[in-house]
């Protein structure tokens, strides 16, 4: 027994481990003064220590028999979307293609949706690995949201067999911070069920909708016979997303959760997170709107071409009338003694984002617009250079 027990010794020995590190609460709050400076994603948001302190005061229990923070949090959710049931997941992409994967049955189908879509991008074809269906990419006529007239003209019905027929029309609202219109949406969708079709919506950041419009979520969400919010983007918590529908819907879609492997365990530290999110972030929204729409206006004045306005917490846009490109950018931002992150064209504001951090930003862009003016650019507020609308280099965000 002795012998046994200093093996296991040993053994124990190799298997711990400290993840912390001796300045652990230092690092921590300088991520924090990253994040702030941070304008690639608002996914890369933290947990504050109010966040934290909620959390671990949830319930106890395995989301996969029963988890009481995670139910009450998705039956908050049914409520607050009015719809039936919710369904608790650990990512928007999940929560997108278990919902077709639900809806859909069998092929031939296809799923149209706008072509900067989330879901057809970004989600690493799961549309076709997962559900067997094809993408029927729209351009909308606009160029700003897809409108009843595109769904019509590019949608496919019936029964010939060289085509593979719509079965989803699948929308997203913010679409790269743009607002579809609900009048729109509801033009879609009363005319895509009328042809017995569903409707899914990708609302990762339908939060900012509803603060922008002054619309409440089940308003936004009635159209729809699924809809995907996440709780890790405009709002700043942890992990997780949550799927709406019918009471059938998801019960069909909690098993496929646990096909996809994402049936999860003590889930009551996200979800009580979530919580703690939607009650103390969501009403900072308004602010992140007001915060980028003085990006906006800072990015203009300085002669800046805006390829796609700030409606929410985004702005796409384009130095190249001020002699600038995104790779000089990028190196002059992180080379500031305290440096800023972005991704290329595209600039997310988020609740973490500091006044100072849009401050500097704008400082640095004026500085670059002086050096090339004295270096003799010519300068043209007009000039479209590398504009190229809401498509915008991904030079580190890999996801959404």
């Amino acid at each position: 027994m002795g012998s046994l027990d200093a093996v296991r010794a040993s053994i124990a020995e190799q298997v711990k481990f400290d993840i912390l590190t001796q300045t652990q609460d230092a690092d921590n709050e300088k991520a924090r003064q990253q994040v702030a400076r941070n304008f690639v994603s608002d996914t890369l948001t933290v947990p504050s220590k109010d966040m934290y302190i909620y959390a671990s005061m949830a319930s106890l229990g395995d989301d996969v028999y029963h988890e009481p923070s995670t139910l009450a949090l998705e039956a908050h959710m049914a409520k607050l979307t009015g719809k039936e049931a919710a369904l608790f997941l650990p990512s928007g992409t999940m929560s997108n293609q278990i919902a077709l994967r639900t809806h859909l049955k069998q092929p031939p189908y296809a799923v149209l949706c706008d072509h900067r879509a989330h879901i057809l991008r970004y989600e690493a074809g799961g549309t076709a690995f997962h559900s067997g269906a094809t993408s029927l990419a729209v351009h909308p006529a606009n160029g700003h949201h897809l409108t009843l007239a595109d769904v019509q003209a590019n949608i496919i019905l019936g029964d010939d067999i060289h085509f593979a027929p719509v079965e989803v029309v699948a929308l997203e609202n913010t679409l790269n911070g743009t607002i579809i219109p609900q009048e729109e949406i509801i033009a879609i969708s009363d005319y895509v069920h009328s042809e017995g079709l569903k409707m899914h919506l990708d609302g990762a950041r339908l939060w900012h909708v509803a603060i922008e419009t002054g619309k409440p979520m089940n308003e936004l969400c009635a159209p729809f016979d699924s809809v995907s919010l996440c709780f890790s983007k405009g709002l700043g918590a942890p992990i997780g997303s949550c799927l709406v529908g019918s009471t059938n819907f998801i019960k069909r879609a909690r098993w496929f959760r646990k096909l996809f492997g994402g049936g999860m365990r003590q889930t009551s530290i996200l979800t009580a997170s979530a919580a703690f999110a939607l009650t103390h972030n969501f009403p900072r929204l308004a602010a992140v709107h007001e915060l980028a729409k003085k990006l906006e206006d800072g990015l203009k004045k300085l002669g800046i071409n805006i390829t796609s306005a700030a409606e929410t917490c985004m702005v796409f846009f384009d130095p190249s009338p001020i002699g600038v490109d995104f790779a000089e950018l990028l190196k002059r931002a992180e080379a500031l003694p305290n440096p800023i992150l972005i991704g290329g064209s595209r600039l997310v504001v988020h609740i973490q984002t500091t006044k100072e951090a849009v401050d500097d930003l704008l400082a640095l862009l004026s500085t670059l617009a002086e050096e090339k003016k004295a270096a003799g650019f010519v300068y043209s507020p007009q000039a479209n250079g590398n504009a190229n609308g809401n498509i915008y280099i991904r030079a580190r965000e890999k996801s959404k």
